[in-house]
């Protein structure tokens, strides 16, 4: 069974930020805040770890041009040499270029399957669309939805007093 979904829903960011720092210091976990644009100091305040997609995309586009040198190599010097005009079979700057191409190619792939696989896409549909009002996080609103099993409705309110959230409600899917 999953945990019980609560929203709370805020007028500006910085409230949501005081929010989202308060509730990580109670120890909520599972938090995670909708946005109609990106909030500055938002991930810290949610305590979110970076992003390893800049590594994966790295290793990617670096694996991919070694393997395609080494397969120019290959190909030019070991399984077919052919010699024309007496030019060397390892021309190193010709295969640099198939390296290059290759390497972009692969990072670039990597970067958007990474991001799918990171987001969890495609996801067609979360418990959270079924929020009254949760069409303002695109628009207006600014939520924060924590999915602790130890949290419940009573308690976030508590510990949001005196932030001023519009509303503290469960979500139910």
């Amino acid at each position: 069974m999953t945990a019980p979904l609560i929203l709370a829903e805020f007028r500006d960011p910085n409230t949501l930020i005081a929010a989202a720092r308060r509730a990580r210091e109670a120890g909520l976990r599972e938090l995670d805040a909708h946005t109609p644009f990106a909030v500055d100091g938002l991930p810290e305040a949610l305590g979110l770890r970076g992003s390893r997609l800049r590594l994966v995309m790295l290793l990617a586009g670096l694996g991919a041009a070694a393997f395609t040198y080494a397969l120019c190599w290959y190909s030019a010097v070991v399984d077919y040499p052919f010699n024309t005009g007496g030019r060397p079979l390892h021309t190193w700057q010709v295969f640099l270029v198939l390296s290059f191409e290759a390497g972009i190619l692969a990072a670039a792939l990597a970067g958007f399957i990474g991001f799918f696989v990171a987001n969890g896409l495609p996801r067609l549909h979360d418990r959270v669309f079924a929020a009254p009002d949760f069409e303002r996080a695109s628009q207006d609103r600014f939520f924060l939805s924590v999915a602790d099993p130890g949290a419940d409705e009573a308690r976030l309110a508590a510990l949001l007093d005196g932030l001023g959230p519009v509303s503290v409600r469960a979500v139910v899917p």
